[in-house]
């Protein structure tokens, strides 16, 4: 489980300048969309400029989640502060739903079918070009950081943003893909008003980019939400910590193996095991807590509590289901 641990655990540092980039040219961005917006009145640059300034305080969300995340575990958090990252990621998807896709909707439709005084269209048409070039500065990074990470799992981009336990990641990589749909959608709205003179275009865009944050925010909600409650590890991430624990020379056999995570590439492993030899309960307790504190010196291995199985418990067949730790532990405390 050494090499999956290592890359579970992620490049904080890499994760880290991400976040960074993002911060940096939403923040640039948001500033000229808010002053073009002035000058061209278009309801389209409202709800990028809106757009923008949401994705530029959610990165302030996102590095908090990444310092917060990082806290060693203490007495009052045994197993550590890794699902901060989630509950900060959360507040950045409620404010990508809320100050991006709600105030994109609601201008949009309340300029539909209002007139809008004629304006030059040039100032539109050039901030519009400078913060695609911005966002994809940025989501070159994200991608590059996701093909890395996927690669080294064996999974597709896409796949691995879905299932990554890293919130940060996905939701810089999320919010900067729905930032360059969102920019051509923009700017076909801006150009079909221009060409037919008609500002119902331009309202129709402000409200298709806020229906677009409106869907990112949501899978970013679930997600977030999903970690919060209790994620289980990957199949393969099972099977190569069950066959590494069952292979150690201490353990005979396992009868139970969950694995959950509790922060960006960091997991609670519960077990309940038979252990080799016959020794007495309070040797086979030592024996126990030497085996977790083995467990605990993987990166990947926030805490781990190992029990002993029952006498009558089945071996676990780690082939016979798909979700090999919904079987009963049939185990006591060490």
């Amino acid at each position: 489980m050494a090499d999956t641990a290592e890359h579970e655990q992620g490049q904080k540092s890499e994760s880290l300048t991400t976040v960074l980039i993002a911060l940096a040219a939403n923040t640039l961005i948001a500033i000229a969309k808010s002053v073009v917006a002035v000058i061209t009145g278009s309801a389209s640059m409202v709800a990028e400029a809106a757009h923008s300034w949401a994705d530029a305080g959610n990165e302030i969300f996102l590095l908090t989640a990444e310092r917060r995340a990082a806290k060693p575990r203490d007495a009052t958090h045994p197993f550590g502060y890794g699902r901060e990252a989630y509950v900060w990621s959360m507040f950045a998807a409620f404010g990508l739903f809320g100050a991006g896709a709600v105030v994109s909707v609601w201008h949009g439709i309340s300029v539909l079918g209002h007139e809008e005084p004629e304006t030059s269209y040039t100032w539109a048409y050039a901030v519009l070009a400078i913060a695609f070039v911005l966002e994809s500065v940025s989501f070159v990074q994200a991608t590059r950081q996701t093909r890395s990470e996927a690669r080294a799992r064996g999974l597709r981009p896409l796949k691995f943003i879905a299932n990554t336990s890293n919130p940060t990641l996905r939701a810089v990589f999320a919010e900067d893909a729905a930032a360059l749909v969102g920019l051509l959608i923009a700017g076909i709205g801006i150009f079909l008003h221009q060409v037919t003179g008609n500002a119902v275009w331009d309202a129709v865009g402000s409200i298709l980019v806020g229906l677009l944050l409106g869907v990112v925010a949501i899978f970013l909600i679930g997600r977030n939400r999903d970690y919060l409650v209790g994620q289980a590890v990957r199949p393969e991430l099972w099977r190569q910590a069950y066959d590494e624990l069952n292979g150690s020379d201490e353990v005979e056999r396992v009868t139970f193996l969950h694995l959950e995570f509790v922060g960006p590439g960091r997991v609670f492993l519960v077990a309940a095991v038979d252990l080799t030899g016959d020794d007495t309960e309070s040797r086979l307790a030592g024996r126990l807590a030497e085996l977790g504190r083995l467990i605990e010196e993987r990166e990947l291995v926030e805490r781990a509590m190992i029990t002993l199985s029952r006498s009558d418990a089945p071996t676990l067949d780690p082939d016979e289901s798909a979700t090999p730790a919904t079987r009963p532990a049939g185990g006591r405390m060490s």
